[in-house]
Formats: C-alpha cells, structure tokens, sequence
C-alpha cells in the first residue's frame, strides 16, 4: 500500500482547530445519510469521498472505525469534530493507530482486536508472525485476555515493529546459524521493512553486503539505523557545528556519537558502507542523510496552489525540459523581482540622490544633510509619490534584471553541483559571478532612465524629465554609459551575495533542513549587508557617471577618471556615500526577492527532474503528495499524513483498490 498524503505547514501540536460552522459545512457536504433528521457520514463517505482514498471494504470500515467511536457504522458530527481535534494533539499518530485497533471503543485493546486488525494488513500477509508466541504472551498474558490501555499500546506498536523483524530473520535462517542469505536479506527488506527505504537504499541491499551472508547483529543494526536516522542527522550536526556541507569522516560522526548510547559502532559502519556504495565517497555530508532516510509521515510544507509533474525521472530531463525549466524560474523571478523592488523603491530613491550630492565642485549648502532629511524633503516638496519617481520604468527593467539573475545563478549552480547535492564553494562564487554579470544587459539601461529620473525632482521649477525623452537623449550606446562600473559593482555583489545566502538559510534551517519563510526572508536580508557595503564604492562611481552633471558640477569620461577626480575632490569618504541607505535598500530588496522565489516554487509546483531550492518542502518528497483537498481544514490537515504514518512508523498497512483517487 502506498498511502497518499498531505502535509501540513506545522506539527500537530501546532495546527489550529477549525471553527465548528466551518465543520459543519463540510461535513454536511459528504455526509449521505439521514438519521433522526441528522446527517450523518458513512464509511464510504468519509475514507473515499471526504479522505479521498480507495481501500477495499474491509479496509475502509477499519479506516471509518478510527472516527465512529459508537461504532454503529456510521460518523455523526460530534464524532467527525472529536476526530479532527484529536489529529491537533501532540501525539495524535500513537493516537489514530490507537483508536484503529480499539474496535469497541471502550479505550482498551484486547488480544482478539488486534489479531482481527493485524490479520487484514499486507504485513500478515508477508510474514505468519506467531500471534500465540512468547512476545504476545508478554503483553496480553500466557492466557492472552489482558487487555491493553493507550500508553501501554503506544509501547507494545514500538516493540512489535521491532519484534516482526526479528521474527521474519527466524524464519529465513532455517538452519539457526544466525546469518542469512544476501538475497535472503533483501527479500525480508523489500517485502517487510519497504517502508524504511528510499529507492537508492532498496537499489543497493545487494552491493552493501558485497553478496555475502548477513549475521542477525548485522542485520538488526541494518534495521536501527534506518529508525535512527533523524538522530544520525543531530549527530552529524553536532559533529560539524550545524554546517550541512562539511564532509565528515567515519571516526569524526563515530566521536560524535558516543554522546548518544542509541547509535552504536556497527550502525555507523553500515552508514558508510551504505553511503560508499551509493556515492562513492568516504565522507557524508548531510545531503546523504537525507537521501537514505526513510520518509517522515509528517513533513513542513508550504501548501501547493499547482502541481505539474513534468518528467517522470531526473533521466527523462531533454533540452527541451531543462528550456522549460529555465523559463519557468524565470518568469516567477521576474514577479519575484518586482515584488522585492516595489518594497524598497523609496529607500533607492534616496540613496540615489545621497550618492549624486557632491560637496567638492558645486557651490552652496548640501541639499540633504543626511538620508532621513532627504526622504522628508522628498516627501515635503514632491509628495509622497516622490518617492516612487521613477518606479514604472524600474519595474520593467527589475523583472527580467532579478530573473536572469536568478535563473543564471541556479543554472550555474545545477552544472557544478555534484550527484549528492554539493556544491564546492568555488562553484558557489563562480555562479553568482555569472549571474551579476549576466544581468548588466538589463541592468545598465534601466539604471541611467531610473537615476535620471530620480534626481530630476531635486531641481526645483525644473523641466519634468520623462523616461522616454531620456532614451532618446541617450540613443542605444548611451544606454550602456557606465556599463563597466556596473559589471564592477554587480559581478562582485552576486558573487559574495548568493554563496552567503545559501550557507545563512542553511544555518536558520530546522533539524529536517526545512526552512520557513521568515528564515529565508532573515537569510537573504543578512546576506544582503556585506554584499550591498562592500560594493558601494562601484555603485557611486556608476551613478555619478551615469547622471548628467549640471553647470559647475565635475564631469567624468570613464570608470578611473571618475575614481581620481572623486578621491582629489571629495576624499576616500565619498567613495561610501550612500552606504547606509543602500544597505537598508539592497537588504530587504533581496531577501524579499528571494522569499518571493521560493515560495512561488513551493506553491506553484512544477517537477522537470532537475534540482529545488535547499531548505525547500519538495526538494526530497518522496510520497505522492495528491491534489490537496481544501476541505481538509484544522486538524484533518494531518488526517493523511497520520494514516500515512501508521504504514512510516509502525509497517502496518492495509488493502487498497488499484485504482485512482476519486476527485474531490
């Protein structure tokens, strides 16, 4: 059984109830019945119309009994609203599978109701687990008429996942050696654990015991470790200070690991056994964690508004694909770019005319004493859509300027990027160059039209500058005046930009490697600072070359004449004019382009095979996510992720129809 799934945006703990009229009309929606003059839900309606899921019979009034607590067969409201509060509590998985098996629902479980629900799951199927056998003794007595409360359940669920294994390694070791067959081995993970491996996992069973026999120590560290491994990841994270890029040799996680008793020697050789054979590698990185960890049933995720999968595997990927996927980057990060230069337009605008004030050449008071005067002079003199002058013609040119970049930094990114994921950091800093550069084509046009026009207001009672009178004035060649101080300002920004943003999302990311959108709007806001800074020089040079000077102000024929006269005029400290209002400005601009990014490619989904952006939701899913029912409100946000992780967890599965999701 594969259980289709919908994440939620929060843990359990952390969903937020439904109103009750909310409910009520939803659930007025799916139920068919009438009892009493009251709707009511039938099996049916809840598991395959409500639910969305195609079992068969059985396994739908065994589905439909977690909510019908009367067990009549049939959900009431009460029982549809006590459900979905139940799917909010912080241990609702151990719940739901509870309430499973709980076929009376007198809040205890005896031998008879878990031998009647084990019985109809494919693990029965695959393996006869001795249901009269020592370790069901144990729980329900040598007479097996103790009945079991919840917490008590809770344990008995962990200890029998584990207890099936042992029991499946028995029946292939007929000899009682205490070793088993390779082939052996893989048959007993594929057909009794598949729940706990990835496809490169399953693909390589074989070749991590190089053909030879499996010992039961072997084999049950085998099973731990892919149990285990969300706290392998907290290991290899206090091994490397939280860097989810720095390789780590076997005896440095071993070092590591001895702080937790949980992990032992053996389970980390078969990490990098397991590892070696995929990758090739005597390092890991966190990459590789996460590529063989079993899939969590409940994953942080931003909710999809689409979701097109347009190849089936990386394999699949032609050029036409890969020219689809650049398009598509690049139209989300021409919205992206508009929307991160619409927040901060006002604060360009006075950093443009704090660079442009020269004190060495003209004659008479500083027109703005510092950036607050300048935006309320603005303000005051031109009114408060001064401070958007020039904003329609940086729109046009900040969409494709902020996509090529972004599309041309991702592109590079995903040529240097090897098989696990990594990235060197030559490779990070090569790919923001390529992308600063790439932009200047768009770039150097839109700056002189928006500088331009932005200085225009500061002339009192002068002529009103409009922007197609400048590209006239200009011509094409003009256009690109001040061209090469703008590839020495943007070149070196996106170089120190991207690569920082990545290892500062990287750094704010939770233990899953998931970011939030206020990391990401905080990682690309503090890498924004050195890179914006550092560069403030070139940006002063290209916008005193790009303005027309008026009478008694210093001209400049190029990029070191303006260097020269600047420094001869003004000092080393004109070379930093602006810097604050340019931080303020570049800063947020890019961290909200950058959260816009993503998030657009979290929401508006499309899979052409090739790499997402770390930190991303859908960046390893690896269970078909379906279409999202918008009625799954509240707490049955988690309704499928649960029943999902009663297969994740506890390897329990039941009977489906092979047939589609009906639509909801």
């Amino acid at each position: 059984m594969k259980l289709e799934s919908r994440p939620v945006t929060e843990n359990p703990m952390h969903i937020k109830r439904a109103s009750t009229e909310k409910l009520r009309e939803i659930f007025n929606k799916y139920a068919t019945q009438q009892i009493n003059g009251e709707p009511h839900m039938t099996s049916a309606d809840f598991v395959r119309s409500f639910l969305g899921q195609s079992y068969n019979e059985e396994s739908i009034k065994l589905i439909a009994g977690i909510a019908d607590t009367s067990k009549d067969g049939l959900i009431s409201f009460a029982e549809f609203q006590a459900f979905e509060g139940l799917l909010c509590t912080p241990d609702a998985l151990y719940k739901t599978a509870f309430q499973l098996f709980d076929r009376n629902g007198n809040g205890s479980v005896t031998y008879s109701e878990f031998v009647d629900v084990f019985k109809k799951t494919d693990l029965h199927a695959k393996i006869p687990f001795k249901l009269d056998g020592p370790f069901i003794q144990l729980y329900f007595g040598k007479d097996r008429q103790r009945v079991i409360n919840y917490v008590e359940f809770s344990q008995f669920l962990h200890d029998f996942h584990e207890e099936c294994a042992m029991e499946a390694f028995r029946l292939k070791d007929t000899s009682g050696s205490g070793f088993i067959s390779a082939l052996d081995f893989q048959d007993i993970m594929v057909n009794v654990k598949k729940h706990l491996l990835t496809g490169e996992v399953r693909d390589n069973l074989i070749a991590v015991t190089e053909g030879h026999r499996v010992s039961f120590p072997y084999f049950m560290a085998f099973n731990s470790l892919l149990n285990n491994m969300e706290l392998i990841k907290r290991i290899y994270l206090n091994a490397t200070g939280g860097n989810r890029l720095e390789p780590i040799t076997k005896d440095e996680l071993l070092h590591s690991a001895q702080t937790m008793s949980q992990i032992t020697p053996l389970e980390i050789d078969i990490l990098y056994q397991l590892t070696g054979v995929i990758h090739q590698s005597g390092r890991i990185v966190y990459n590789d964690l996460s590529n063989i960890a079993p899939e969590h049933y409940i994953k942080n995720i931003t909710h999809r508004l689409a979701e097109i999968k347009a190849v089936e595997s990386p394999a699949d990927r032609s050029f036409v694909i890969q020219m689809l996927e650049s398009t598509y980057r690049f139209t989300l990060g021409s919205v992206a770019g508009a929307v991160g230069a619409t927040a901060v337009y006002p604060i360009d605008l006075v950093k443009t005319r704090m660079q442009n004030q020269r004190t060495g050449s003209f004659i008479g008071e500083v027109a703005y004493r510092n950036s607050w005067d300048c935006c309320k002079k603005v303000i005051r003199h031109e009114g408060f859509l001064g401070l958007y002058r020039g904003l329609v013609p940086q729109l046009m040119g900040v969409a494709p300027e902020k996509a090529i970049k972004l599309t041309v930094n991702d592109l590079v990114r995903d040529k240097l990027t090897d098989k696990q994921g990594n990235i060197p950091k030559w490779g990070e800093v090569l790919a923001g160059a390529c992308a600063g550069g790439s932009q200047v084509i768009f770039t150097n046009p839109l700056e002189i039209v928006k500088i331009r026009l932005q200085v225009a207001g500061e002339i009192a009672g002068g002529a009103k500058v409009r922007a197609l009178s400048v590209v006239r004035e200009l011509g094409l060649f003009g256009l690109y005046k001040g061209a090469r101080a703008c590839l020495l300002r943007d070149v070196p920004f996106s170089a120190i930009y991207f690569p920082m943003y990545a290892h500062t999302k990287a750094a704010f990311a939770d233990d899953e490697g998931y970011n939030h959108p206020l990391t990401l709007l905080a990682a690309g806001a503090i890498a924004g600072i050195p890179a914006a800074s550092l560069v403030t020089p070139a940006d002063v040079i290209k916008t005193r070359l790009q303005v027309v000077a008026r009478t008694g102000q210093t001209t400049y024929s190029g990029v070191m004449d303006a260097a020269r006269k600047i420094m001869a005029e003004e000092g080393p400290r004109a070379f930093w004019k602006g810097t604050v209002a340019r931080v303020f400005r570049s800063s947020p601009q890019f961290g909200v382009t950058l959260v816009t990014y993503e998030l657009l490619q979290r929401m508006l989904y499309v899979d052409f095979g090739g790499s997402r952006p770390a930190g991303s939701d859908v960046a390893k899913a690896k269970v078909d996510l379906g279409r999202v029912n918008p009625d799954h409100i509240g707490g049955y946000q988690a309704a499928l992720p649960m029943l999902n992780g009663i297969e994740t967890k506890f390897g329990l599965s039941l009977p489906r129809f092979g047939v589609k999701r009906p639509a909801v």
